[in-house]
């Protein structure tokens, strides 16, 4: 499988992807940060960050992206941004019929070093063993990216078909419910 992570940002949207399956080493593909000028209008960013995603699915050709999923902080600007660039991203894949799923910070870390609490630098070295590179992916919205990708190899496939059996469950329960409603029939009023 071929994974895009993308760590979303207004400023800085980290892009990076890998290629393997479950259980073995991935293997780097690429790695670049999408920066955009503060002083620019939000659309024009927008369309910035949204013509470069659109470049890279066409260039690299991946079969899942893997996002991290916005939370609240405490600047909300920055959440603003952060999940205005992951929906461009979402746009995008979505164009594209490319599968989309978000991961946590936590879940990339604890996927990446064993501890959901890792500091980014030790992300970032942990990132390069992994991919077996000489030095850390700078900056580190780059090594992110590249976590969320691997994150998404290693694990991904399993949630997929986590997400696929509920949603098959819940369907299956939909169906019963209506074939219930359907074999009843009206009560009668004699007693």
């Amino acid at each position: 499988m071929r994974v895009l992570g993308i760590d979303p940002g207004l400023t800085r949207c980290g892009l990076g992807v890998v290629d393997g399956v479950p259980g073995r080493q991935p293997l780097l593909v690429a790695f670049d940060v999408i920066r955009t000028p503060v002083e620019l209008d939000i659309a024009r960013r927008l369309l910035a960050i949204e013509e470069i995603i659109e470049d890279w699915v066409s260039r690299y050709r991946p079969t899942a992206v893997a996002i991290e999923r916005v939370f609240a902080q405490h600047n909300m600007q920055t959440v603003m941004g952060t999940a205005q660039a992951a929906g461009v991203a979402m746009l995008v894949s979505a164009k594209h019929g490319i599968p989309v799923s978000l991961h946590t910070p936590s879940e990339v870390k604890a996927a990446i070093t064993g501890s959901g609490r890792a500091p980014k630098d030790q992300v970032g070295a942990m990132v390069t063993k992994i991919l077996r590179l000489d030095d850390p992916p700078k900056p580190p919205d780059a090594a992110d990216a590249l976590a969320l990708a691997i994150c998404h190899v290693w694990r991904g496939s399993t949630t997929a078909r986590l997400n696929a059996a509920v949603e098959a469950a819940a369907e299956h329960a939909e169906r019963q419910r209506g074939a219930f409603g359907r074999s009843r029939a009206p009560c009668g009023g004699s007693t």
